[in-house]
C-alpha cells in the first residue's frame, strides 16, 4: 500500500490524467441521455467541449494558467452555444483551487472573480422559472459558495507553502551561520592554543638552551656552576611540563580531572617567580610594582604574565651579551600597566613591525591577540637609547 501511495505521489499528472478520464466517460454518458432535449449546436458541441473540460483536469498542474484560460473559453463557448451545466464542468471549481494554490498572482485573481460570477450568469443563462425570486437567489449562492471555498483552501495552500519554504530557507541560513560561527570559534580556539604552546614552550626551552650552553661552557672547569645550571634546566622543564598538562587539561573537555593534576593558569603574582627565573639564566632584571595591587580578572592575569614572559624571552634571544632588563607592573585606578625594557641591541626591524618573516615574530603576535582581548593597547619598539621596549596597558575591571 505504501508503495502504491509513493507511486501515486510521484506522478501527479497521472492521477490527474485518470480522473480526467474518468470525468470525461460520466459526461458522455450524461450528454447521450440529454441529447434530444438539446439543440443541434449545443448537440454537436457537447462532447468536444466535456473532452476539452477533462484536459483541464488532465494538465492543471504543468499549465495552470493556460488551463484557466482554456476553462474560461470554453465556458462562454456553453453560453453562447447553449451547451447547459454538464458533469464536465467539474473541472471548473479544480482549476480555481489549482490556480489559487499553485498559479500566479494575476491567475488567481482572475479565477476569483470568475469563479464568484460563474453561478449568477449560468442562473441567467437557464433561468429556472418554476422558482421564486428569494428561490433563485438562494441557488445562486449555494452553487457560489463551493467556487468561493476552493479558491479559499487553495490560497490556504499557497500561504502554507510559502511558509514551509520560508522556514526552510531560514533554517538553511542559520546553519550557514552556525557552521560559520563554528569554523570562527576553532579558528579562534587555534589561534588561542597556538598563543598558550608558543609561550609555554618558547621561553621554558630558551632557559633550558641558555642553562645548557652555560653548563657546556663551565662543566670541568666549575662543576658546582654546571650542576646548579642542570638543576635549572630540570625545573624548568618540569614547569614547562605542568604547563603543557594544564593547557592540554583545559582541552580535554568531559575527563575527570583529579585535584592537583594541572597547575593553574600563571597570574600576575607570578611573575616574581618568572623574573627569579630569568636572573638565574644569567638575564639581571629589575622588577618593581607600583600602585596598590588588587585582584584581577583572570584573563587579565594571563595576559599580564605572558607578556612580561614573551618580553624577557625576546630580550634573552635578541638582546646579545651582557643585556639587561626592568619589568615595571603600574596600578592605575581604571587600568594595569605594564613597562618591560632591556639595553640590548634589539629585536631585528621585521619582528615587530611586519609581524614576522619565514615563521618568526610570532610571540609579538601574539602580544598584540592577547591584548586586543582583553581591550587594552600595546606598544612594542625600540627604546630611543638602545634597546627594545614593550608597553602595554590593560583595562581593569572588578574581579567577580
Amino acid at each position: 500500500m505504501q508503495r502504491l501511495y509513493d507511486f501515486l505521489r510521484r506522478n501527479p499528472t497521472g492521477v490527474d490524467t485518470f480522473w480526467a478520464v474518468f470525468l470525461f466517460g460520466i459526461s458522455v454518458v450524461s450528454a447521450t441521455a440529454r441529447t434530444e432535449d438539446s439543440g443541434t449546436d449545443a448537440q454537436l458541441a457537447i462532447v468536444p467541449i466535456a473532452f476539452l473540460l477533462s484536459l483541464v483536469i488532465a494538465l492543471r498542474r504543468r499549465m495552470p494558467e493556460k488551463m484557466l484560460l482554456l476553462t474560461l473559453g470554453l465556458g462562454i463557448a456553453q453560453l453562447v452555444l447553449d451547451v447547459a451545466v454538464t458533469p464536465a464542468d467539474f473541472a471548473m471549481l479544480v482549476i480555481v483551487y489549482t490556480v489559487a494554490a499553485t498559479g500566479a498572482r494575476w491567475a488567481s485573481r482572475l479565477a476569483l472573480v470568475a469563479s464568484l460570477g460563474a453561478a449568477t450568469v449560468a442562473h441567467l443563462r437557464w433561468p429556472n422559472d418554476n422558482t421564486s425570486v428569494l428561490g433563485n437567489l438562494a441557488v445562486v449562492v449555494f452553487q457560489t459558495v463551493p467556487f468561493a471555498l476552493a479558491w479559499v483552501l487553495g490560497d490556504s495552500m499557497r500561504t502554507r507553502r510559502a511558509y514551509f519554504e520560508q522556514l526552510e530557507e531560514r533554517n538553511a541560513r542559520l546553519e550557514k551561520e552556525r557552521e560559520a560561527q563554528a569554523k570562527v570559534a576553532v579558528a579562534a580556539e587555534r589561534a588561542r592554543i597556538a598563543r598558550e604552546l608558543h609561550d609555554v614552550v618558547a621561553h621554558n626551552v630558551s632557559v633550558m638552551v641558555v642553562q645548557a650552553d652555560g653548563a657546556a661552557y663551565v662543566l670541568d672547569s666549575a662543576p658546582d656552576q654546571a650542576k646548579k645550571a642542570l638543576e635549572t634546566i630540570s625545573s624548568t622543564g618540569r614547569q614547562a611540563l605542568a604547563e603543557m598538562r594544564r593547557l592540554l587539561g583545559v582541552l580535554r573537555t568531559g575527563e575527570h580531572k583529579e585535584a592537583g593534576e594541572y597547575v593553574p593558569q600563571p597570574d600576575v603574582e607570578q611573575i616574581d617567580d618568572l623574573v627569579a627565573q630569568c636572573r638565574t639564566s644569567g638575564l639581571p632584571v629589575d622588577f618593581k610594582v607600583e600602585g596598590t595591587p588588587r585582584p584581577l580578572p583572570s584573563g587579565v592575569e594571563l595576559t599580564a604574565y605572558r607578556i612580561v614572559q614573551e618580553a624577557l624571552t625576546n630580550t634573552r634571544k635578541h638582546g646579545g651579551p651582557n643585556t639587561g632588563a626592568s619589568v615595571r607592573l603600574v596600578y592605575f585606578d581604571d587600568g594595569l600597566g605594564l613597562l618591560v625594557e632591556d639595553d640590548g641591541k634589539g629585536a631585528p626591524h621585521e619582528l615587530y613591525e611586519e609581524g614576522g618573516a619565514d615563521g618568526q615574530g610570532h610571540g609579538l603576535i601574539g602580544m598584540r591577540e592577547r591584548v586586543g582581548m582583553v581591550g587594552g593597547t600595546l606598544d612594542a619598539g625600540p627604546r630611543p637609547g638602545g634597546g627594545f621596549r614593550i608597553s602595554a596597558l590593560l583595562p581593569l575591571k572588578p574581579a567577580h
